[in-house]
C-alpha cells in the first residue's frame, strides 16, 4: 500500500469542529507504511489537548478501516496556540499567525486576462469604504508573484521598512498593501519554482506587521498549478471569490479554479462576473463577451453570483492612474457595482 493511499484515507479525517480535513490543513507531517504497520506523524497547533486526542482517535479509526492496515501508531506533537479560538489552516498557518486580522479572503480565477487584480484592488477599496465607518481597516496582499500589478493599480511603490525583523506594509487609499512588486525591480522577472514561492508567501504571512485588520484581500495568481495550490495551502483563507468573464472559454476554466479551491476545502463565497457588458450613452448594453456566463458558473458551483462589473474604460484608466474607480469616481455605476459586491462579501463573512 502506498503512502499516497494512506494520505487519501487520512483525508477523510476532519479537524474537530471544521469541515476541512487534516491533510489539506497540512497537519500530517510524516507517513510510513510497512508490512501492514502504519506510522503517522501529526503536528497540531492548539492549546486544547482534547483536540489532539480526538485527531489521534479519528486517524486510528480511519486507517483501521483500511483492509491492508493491520496496526496503527499515531504520534501527535502539540505546539501551543497564540489564539486557541482561531481555526487551523493549511501548511500549519492559521489566523493566530496574523494577530489582529479577522478574515482573509482570496480573489481567484482559473485563467489570466479576466481582470482579477483590477477586481481585487477595487473590491478592497469598496470594503475599506464600508468598514471605515466602524473604525475597521482592510489589507491587500498581492500574491501574483510572476506579474504583480497591484502596486500600479493602487498607486504605491518603493521599499517597505523593517521594524524588529517585521516588514511594515505600505499604505494607499487607507489600505495596507504588500506585494512582490515592492521587493524586486520593475523590469526584473521572477523565475521561481513552487518552494521559493511558498517561502515568500510564508514571509508575507509570518513576517509582515499587518496590525488590526478586519479583512485582508489576497490577489492569487491565475491558474491551477503547483504555485497556486501551494499558496492556497499556505494562506489561512476564510473564503474565496471566483472572477470570470461571461464567455465560455473563461467560465469553463473558472470552474476548474473553483474545484481546486473546493478540494483544499476553501469555502467559496461567490462568483463575480467582470466585463459583463458595455453600456452606451443611451443606456443600451452590448454584451461583447457573451451573456450569462457568471450565472451559469455560479449555478454549477451552487454558490451565489455576487454581482456584475461592466466593461468600462474608466476602470482601466483609474487603475493605470493608481486610483481605483471605487475611490476616484465613487458615484459612478462601476464603483456602485463594486460596492454592492463588497456588501455581499461582508454579509457572507458575518453570516
Amino acid at each position: 500500500m502506498s503512502k499516497e493511499a494512506i494520505k487519501n484515507a487520512l483525508s477523510a479525517v476532519k479537524y474537530p469542529g471544521f469541515s476541512r480535513d487534516i491533510v489539506s490543513f497540512g497537519l500530517v507531517r510524516s507517513v510510513d507504511f510497512e508490512n501492514g504497520n502504519a506510522v503517522i506523524g501529526i503536528s497540531v497547533t492548539t492549546s486544547d489537548h482534547s483536540v489532539a486526542a480526538r485527531i489521534r482517535d479519528n486517524v486510528e479509526s480511519a486507517l483501521k478501516a483500511v483492509p491492508e492496515v493491520k496496526n496503527v501508531d499515531v504520534n501527535v506533537s502539540i505546539s501551543p496556540s497564540k489564539k486557541p479560538e482561531e481555526s487551523p489552516s493549511p501548511g500549519g498557518a492559521n489566523l493566530a499567525d496574523l494577530p489582529g486580522v479577522m478574515n482573509v479572503i482570496a480573489v481567484a480565477s482559473g485563467k489570466g486576462g479576466v481582470g482579477k487584480s483590477t477586481f481585487a484592488s477595487n473590491v478592497a477599496c469598496s470594503l475599506a469604504k464600508q468598514l471605515s465607518a466602524e473604525g475597521k481597516k482592510v489589507g491587500l496582499l498581492d500574491c501574483d508573484i510572476y506579474g504583480p500589478s497591484i502596486p500600479l493599480m493602487m498607486g504605491v511603490g518603493g521599499r517597505p521598512e523593517i521594524e524588529n525583523e517585521s516588514i511594515i506594509p505600505l499604505e494607499s487609499h487607507g489600505i495596507k498593501v504588500m506585494s512582490m512588486g515592492f521587493l524586486i525591480d520593475e523590469d526584473t522577472p521572477v523565475v521561481w519554482r513552487g518552494p521559493m514561492i511558498q517561502k515568500t508567501i510564508n514571509q508575507f504571512i509570518n513576517n509582515v506587521k499587518w496590525g488590526d485588520l478586519e479583512i485582508i484581500v489576497v490577489d492569487l495568481p491565475p491558474g491551477t498549478g503547483d504555485a497556486q495550490l501551494s499558496l492556497v495551502q499556505t494562506i489561512p483563507l476564510k473564503g474565496a471569490i471566483i472572477v470570470t468573464t461571461p464567455q465560455l472559454a473563461a467560465t469553463q476554466v473558472a470552474k476548474r479554479g473553483a474545484r481546486m479551491l473546493e478540494k483544499t476545502n476553501v469555502p467559496l463565497l461567490g462568483v463575480a462576473e467582470n466585463m459583463s457588458f458595455l453600456e452606451s450613452e443611451d443606456g443600451s448594453k452590448q454584451f461583447i463577451f457573451g451573456e450569462g456566463g457568471g450565472e451559469k458558473t455560479a449555478a454549477v458551483l451552487n454558490i451565489p453570483l455576487l454581482g456584475k462589473i461592466p466593461l468600462d474604460p474608466g476602470i482601466r484608466e483609474a487603475g493605470d492612474a493608481g486610483s481605483p474607480i471605487s475611490v476616484s469616481k465613487p458615484d459612478s455605476s462601476s464603483a456602485h457595482a463594486f460596492d454592492l459586491i463588497a456588501t455581499e462579501i461582508i454579509s457572507r463573512l458575518n453570516g
